[in-house]
């Protein structure tokens, strides 16, 4: 597919990516609205970032991707199936209101999920602080039904005391009464109401460090005297500094002497998923007969967890920064414009 971020960006509606696209763009606000609200986060952003590149769509682009869609609906769609409220309207005659409503949660889940779905656009420590003065119990049953993913990130930012006792309640959650999921419904509502007034977070660390990466001058001293004031956040910045990322615009002789310092092994880790930039760079420095056995070295080393990558690189970057301070190499800290 055409990279949708690429300002040469034509689309030729040849994926399926980009004919969903032109499909929302052509049936008005509303129903795309209603369509986009289907989605998960992932799908949505990948979605919109194409139809915001879309302009000057040809006719004929157009007539293929709705032929498509068409073809698929026809193939789809045979006897539609019984709508919720069709389902619901036909069990309540037959069963009574409490039954049908029992009936339906086991066929369609709760009907809390698709609100708690709304919250993966919350940062996992708004959420956090939302639920912090909940009962223990009331934790538990918000945690399970959000994502795994976000759940996880919202218990790292609960206080550390009290998260075992979150997790023993989550673990042992089997059916949720009526009572509780009334609750639920409210505590997500507030969640909802107040998502527009949470604050926005910023790296602030990640920032200080690229401001400092671009000063003249002697950058040490200036790091030297922020860590007099304060030492945890002086050393937050240095690390920050030293980002892997920066590999990727070393020169030859920097990265040669970088790499005589890194065991291969090492290498194998952290290279798992790097950008294709920082991957060259090393590979084109390392002489020819190391780079073959470097390639199969990765091969043989099958997925590595992410943690596992993330301190490979932070050791690398450790070596890198040794390797500096002691005038061994020269650092560019920061990918400079060049001038033909």
């Amino acid at each position: 597919m055409a990279d949708p971020n690429s300002p040469d960006y034509a689309p030729s509606a040849t994926s399926g990516l980009e004919q969903a696209a032109i499909v929302l763009l052509s049936m008005g606000e509303e129903p795309a609205a209603a369509v986009l609200r289907c989605l998960s986060r992932d799908e949505l952003l990948e979605v919109t970032q194409v139809m915001s590149r879309m302009s000057g769509i040809k006719v004929d682009t157009v007539k293929i991707a709705m032929q498509h869609f068409f073809d698929d609906y026809r193939e789809q769609s045979g006897v539609h199936g019984a709508s919720r409220s069709y389902l619901k309207r036909s069990l309540d005659l037959a069963l009574g209101g409490d039954v049908a409503n029992s009936v339906l949660n086991s066929i369609y889940g709760d009907a809390i999920r698709p609100k708690m779905a709304r919250l993966q656009w919350a940062s996992p420590k708004y959420l956090a602080d939302l639920i912090a003065s909940e009962h223990v119990r009331m934790q538990a049953v918000f945690l399970a039904f959000l994502p795994s993913a976000l759940a996880g990130k919202v218990i790292e930012a609960l206080p550390l005391d009290g998260r075992e006792m979150v997790l023993l309640n989550v673990a042992r959650l089997n059916e949720v009464d009526s009572e509780l999921l009334v609750e639920l419904d409210e505590l997500v509502g507030r969640c909802l109401g107040s998502l527009g007034l949470q604050s926005t977070s910023v790296e602030g660390v990640r920032q200080a460090a690229e401001i400092l990466n671009r000063l003249p001058g002697n950058r040490q001293q200036l790091v030297e005297a922020m860590r007099a004031r304060d030492a945890t956040v002086a050393s937050e910045i240095e690390l920050s500094m030293y980002d892997f990322f920066i590999l990727g615009s070393q020169t030859e002789p920097t990265l040669t002497r970088i790499i005589e310092e890194v065991p291969l092994e090492q290498w194998a880790i952290a290279l798992k998923g790097a950008e294709p930039a920082i991957r060259n760079a090393v590979l084109q420095t390392m002489p020819k007969r190391q780079a073959q056995g470097f390639e199969d070295l990765m091969r043989r080393s099958g997925p590595v967890p992410m943690s596992r990558i993330e301190q490979a690189r932070r050791e690398i970057m450790a070596q890198v920064k040794e390797l500096a301070d002691a005038g061994d190499i020269e650092v560019q800290l920061f990918a400079e414009a060049v001038v033909e």
